[in-house]
């Protein structure tokens, strides 16, 4: 169908587990699919008709393609590993597609690894959510070489609605950055305008509804201000990976010089959530924290 042959698929949480299936549905042959706990990788690969490696190095071996999404620097620093086990061995050849919201400098490197292994690796960074990639509906971020970019081009129109090319490898990433800092400031901000006004004690579903027509509104408004109310924080975005991305643009911010207060704050929230043990809660869980008489330790969900 791509041209591409196999896929296989290394970082297989919700994200991951949910790009394999849609891969699955539309035709591709997910060849491999690997994860640190061992467990989520074996359930996938049985449900999927796939193999769960127990290497890194397998999964290249099986695969034509191999997308990575992985958590952080240094867990992209381990799967492109310059020695022991690695997705690099034996790469010559292969394609590596990595979603990952790491620092731009790190896409890079493995870029940069990727090819004195006679492979290639573009960035296609995600803005999107859970439910989003297993409807193949993901807002995809891509960077990279034009060549790289065009191998992989017929594989991520199947796993996206939009495919944003916007330059040479890390712009994705700084761009990705920006988006979640932006998202993230938003949800504290709401989280704050909610809070506030429940002290004041307004109707809640009335001032979402006056927020929805007014320069209040704003995409967080539609999707966490009635799980903010109800006290419903499932995860889709974590507070964790609110705290991890906001720092990577506040990184670039030193960077250039620039002063970032209102992100300062945001992070410092979320750092409070990871702090008290929350980190595993969605980002809408940032209104435990600015609603009176509700405390973080009362029972969320």
């Amino acid at each position: 169908m791509s041209g591409l042959g196999t896929v296989g698929v290394v970082g297989v949480g919700r994200m991951g587990a949910n790009i394999a299936r849609r891969l699955q549905d539309v035709g591709y042959a997910v060849s491999a699919v690997y994860d640190r706990d061992r467990s989520v990788a074996k359930n996938l690969a049985a449900e999927l008709d796939s193999k769960a490696p127990a290497t890194l190095a397998e999964v290249t071996a099986l695969s034509a393609t191999v997308i990575t999404v992985v958590s952080d620097d240094a867990a992209m620093r381990a799967i492109f590993a310059d020695a022991g086990d690695s997705l690099l061995v034996a790469a010559d050849g292969k394609l590596f597609v990595n979603c990952a919201t790491i620092t731009p400098s790190v896409h890079v490197e493995v870029e940069q690894a990727a090819q004195e292994h006679g492979a290639a690796s573009i960035e296609a960074c995600m803005a999107s959510s859970i439910t989003q990639a297993r409807a193949g509906t993901l807002y995809l971020i891509v960077a990279g070489k034009p060549d790289a970019f065009e191998r992989g081009r017929a594989l991520l129109r199947r796993l996206s609605s939009e495919v944003r090319y916007v330059g040479p490898t890390g712009t994705a990433a700084k761009v990705k950055a920006l988006v979640n800092m932006v998202m993230n400031s938003n949800t504290a901000a709401l989280a704050e305008g909610l809070g506030l006004g429940h002290a004041l004690g307004l109707d809640l579903t009335m001032l979402r509804e006056v927020f929805a027509q007014t320069g209040a509104n704003s995409r967080v408004l539609e999707t966490d201000g009635g799980d903010m109310q109800a006290r419903m924080h499932e995860v889709f975005f974590s507070a964790a990976h609110a705290a991890k991305d906001t720092g990577i643009a506040l990184a670039l911010a030193e960077e250039c010089g620039i002063e970032l207060p209102v992100a300062e704050a945001t992070m410092h929230q979320y750092e409070k959530l990871v702090e008290r043990g929350f980190g595993n809660l969605d980002k809408s869980a940032v209104a435990e924290l600015t609603f009176p008489e509700r405390g973080i330790n009362q029972a969320v969900r």
